[in-house]
């Protein structure tokens, strides 16, 4: 069978992850940034460890009212000092439960704005660079971060969405727009398929787009995410993939 790596974004206080992890093969955790406290990070990585599930620092903008999802315009200075923080509380709260950072992979508003903005994509980079060693940054194709991280010998891998929508350019359709979230499981899995066997994105304008794809994420605060999970789970097992 071939493989592939479903990844989620959990930690984020809505206590779903045991139900969750046994569906994917990387998590990425809520490191007090968006959300998060030591509590809810060692009962995660608790449970990834009992899933056999990779994890990975989930920093965001210092922003817990607004959930990560708001562009703070704040110092380069300050931001990484915040990032750093955050991947290191990870980074130390894993290694007391014997695991190993797998990845680093931004939130939200975070995340958007180090595909475009090459001063907050460096801001994260020299963030990375200050707290950890051979982590791959999960970072969106053909975005500034992704250049500046091959720049600096950091290693990544692509990702992509399989519970939202794209724009033509490839940047994701803000949640503004109630066409943004992929909610029905079987729409789920025909956006991740043609990811998986074109390499193609279709987006909203029904344009079939080039992409590249490593990993791929759904949302762990979807509202549907379990009921997409198990689908997508038992479709790709009759397509001849193993999620690993």
């Amino acid at each position: 069978m071939k493989t592939i790596d479903i990844n989620c974004d959990v930690g984020e206080g809505l206590e779903n992850e045991a139900e969750i992890l046994p569906y994917i093969s990387s998590c990425s955790i809520a490191c007090t940034g968006h959300a998060g406290t030591i509590k809810s990070i060692d009962e995660t990585i608790r449970l990834a460890k009992l899933n056999k599930v990779k994890i990975g620092a989930h920093p965001s903008f210092p922003d817990q009212d607004n959930f990560g999802r708001k562009f703070l315009k704040m110092p380069s200075k300050a931001l990484q000092e915040s990032l750093e923080f955050q991947i290191n509380i990870l980074k130390t709260r894993a290694g007391l439960q014997g695991k190993k950072l797998n990845h680093i992979k931004t939130h939200g508003a975070l995340y958007n704005a180090s595909a475009v903005d090459i001063v907050i994509a460096q801001t994260v980079i020299n963030a990375i660079k200050n707290t950890v060693e051979d982590v791959f940054l999960y970072v969106p194709f053909n975005s500034k971060i992704e250049k500046l991280a091959l720049l600096n010998n950091i290693p990544i891998k692509y990702e992509v969405f399989i519970d939202r929508n794209y724009n033509d350019d490839l940047t994701l359709v803000s949640r503004s727009q109630s066409n943004a979230i992929i909610t029905k499981p079987n729409k789920a899995f025909e956006h991740l398929f043609t990811m998986i066997n074109k390499g193609k994105v279709k987006t909203i304008l029904n344009q079939n787009i080039s992409i590249k794809a490593d990993t791929y994420c759904i949302h762990g605060d979807n509202k549907n995410v379990l009921y997409i999970l198990k689908y997508i789970s038992q479709e790709l097992i009759s397509k001849g993939f193993e999620i690993a």
